[in-house]
């Protein structure tokens, strides 16, 4: 994804500190069941539609606006499918960051698919059983958005449950 100014402002500061920035991941249907992908420009791998929501954005703004702008779709958010601080990640230029995504289902309104700038080489839709080769990670969201179940997060544990000297 391209880097988004305010956070080359940030980088221009901090350098190559680790930042923990939030993000948008959309599993977005169409009306016959079939999933939007991308082929990532910075790394040549199909992926689902992502990207950083902009300074006092919803996310859910944020997910509508990346969409369109990397696949021409008009789409809708439907609900929240998980929450998940994903592992840190180390850029070439050596900047280091660490995202917090928020995962959304979603529904294709309008558009046809197509590569909309240049962070794609290549948008299509999937049928569930054609799928490109994909991360577990981004199965594992495909396949929270087909099930009806509540938002899925990493258990929270009390600090200090841990600790054998703890007494609530």
């Amino acid at each position: 994804m391209a880097t988004p100014q305010f956070i080359q402002d940030i980088r221009a500061k901090a350098g190559d500190t680790l930042l923990l920035l939030p993000g948008v991941v959309m599993v977005v249907f169409d009306d016959r069941g079939r999933v939007l992908l991308n082929r990532r420009a910075d790394n040549g791998k199909w992926a689902l539609i992502s990207g950083i929501p902009d300074p006092g954005e919803q996310p859910a703004e944020a997910a509508v606006r990346e969409i369109h702008e990397e696949t021409g779709v008009s789409a809708v958010v439907e609900r929240v499918l998980s929450v998940f601080t994903n592992e840190r990640v180390v850029y070439p230029n050596g900047d280091r960051a660490q995202y917090i995504d928020i995962v959304l289902r979603c529904r294709a309104l309008s558009g046809e698919a197509r590569v909309n700038d240049d962070e794609s080489l290549e948008v299509r839709w999937f049928a569930l059983d054609e799928l490109p080769a994909l991360g577990p990670i981004a199965r594992g969201r495909i396949e929270l958005a087909l099930r009806d179940e509540p938002a899925w997060f990493a258990p929270a544990t009390a600090p200090g449950l841990d600790d054998p000297g703890f007494a609530p």
